[in-house]
């Protein structure tokens, strides 16, 4: 049971899940909710007590206002607008269904997205698309054998967000507002996100032995990196975000680390100079990635070119390149990488490149400070 508190009264929410919410509502006398309506939801009020008038949006667009007493009730389909206007202290029950529905989910290709190995844990991270809310479940059948056969696998899940409309900044991503506006905007990092919730994905998260390098951005936000913080409190989290990029959504076609002492950054969404320091001072080197070798991704595909940088380490020597990014191939050899190239454009369409696809779960070696210097 949870308690909310609002400016003209309290909700005590007294059951959430996927298909339906069930509240109580207490407004003061004088007092009104917030004249509001829902794109998805459908909800029931029924007074319990005391004596209210209730403002409904009729289909004309119309406001209607009723008298309701005690043992009366209304339904609100949506979206028609609506408001509660107490007379007396009022105490209303609340039944609705859910803040939200999707009509369609992801690609429910891109495992690094919605897991994360750390240790001997994996954690469902809470994602922050409402069309991938549901992901997780892919993957439950085989976290679910990793668990029975090991005794020292930890299985966590991050809570899970109700994804309302607090959780977005209505209108951010309007055709109307140019890619120039929202450099700008994540400049100041300001995102299509708000701190209602902690959010995160697992793609914005880059494990460097101790350290836990995390990008705030469109799918990550600063309560979300603080979850994380507690979460994984024998780790250092910290946080990064790269100026350049209007539509900040995972790290891997940004920063991508080589190996020790080595990491590609992507020319046009440099790391801020400032948040260089901790790379610096450990002997770090961070050099622009190549050229992508296609100017425009795929067909039905809304992924940056930048998927080029989308590699699959598989130890300090050994990389998979998309066959066709022949650039940021050439660019490993020199760097005395073995590289293997993969046909995997064809793939884009369903979540992402080579390192999007994959997400190791057995490993080997040590636990390493890569950042000794703090």
């Amino acid at each position: 049971m949870t308690t909310v508190y609002k400016p003209w009264g309290r909700e005590v929410w007294l059951e959430l899940n996927d298909k339906y919410c069930y509240k109580r509502i207490y407004i003061d006398a004088g007092s009104q909710t917030s004249y509001q309506y829902h794109e998805k939801k459908t909800e029931t009020n029924y007074i319990v007590a005391g004596k209210a008038e209730f403002w409904l949006e009729n289909e004309e667009g119309v406001v209607e206002k009723t008298i309701m007493n005690e043992g009366e009730y209304v339904t609100v389909l949506p979206p028609r607008k609506h408001r509660v206007v107490a007379i007396t202290d009022v105490i209303l029950q609340e039944v609705s269904t859910p803040d939200w529905s999707a009509k369609s989910m992801f690609g429910c290709m891109p495992a690094r997205d919605v897991i994360l190995t750390v240790g001997n844990e994996i954690l469902e991270a809470t994602m922050s698309y409402r069309c991938r809310w549901y992901e997780y479940l892919n993957y439950r059948p085989l976290i679910q054998k990793y668990f029975n056969s090991d005794p020292n696998m930890r299985h966590e899940s991050a809570p899970k967000p109700r994804l309302t409309d607090e959780d977005y900044r209505k209108d951010y991503l309007s055709d109307k507002i140019g890619d120039q506006k929202r450099l700008e905007w994540t400049a100041k990092k300001f995102f299509v996100t708000t701190e209602e919730e902690p959010l995160f994905d697992a793609a914005d998260i880059l494990r460097f032995g101790k350290d836990l390098i995390v990008q705030h951005g469109f799918t990550t936000n600063l309560k979300g990196i603080d979850w994380l913080k507690r979460h994984f409190p024998d780790h250092r989290v910290h946080t990064v975000n790269f100026p350049g990029d209007p539509y900040p959504i995972h790290i891997d076609a940004t920063f991508t680390p080589i190996r020790p002492g080595l990491i590609l950054n992507n020319p046009v969404r440099k790391l801020p100079k400032e948040q260089r320091k901790l790379f610096e001072d450990n002997g770090w080197e961070i050099i622009e990635a190549a050229q992508p070798a296609h100017n425009s991704p795929p067909p039905l595909t809304y992924y940056s070119i930048w998927l080029s940088m989308n590699v699959l380490v598989l130890d300090p020597k050994t990389v998979c390149v998309e066959k066709s990014e022949v650039y940021q191939a050439e660019q490993l050899d020199k760097l005395g990488m073995e590289v293997l190239p993969i046909d995997f454009r064809e793939a884009y369409g369903f979540g992402g490149s080579l390192h999007c696809s994959t997400t190791d779960v057995y490993r080997e070696g040590n636990l390493q400070d890569y950042f000794p210097k703090q």
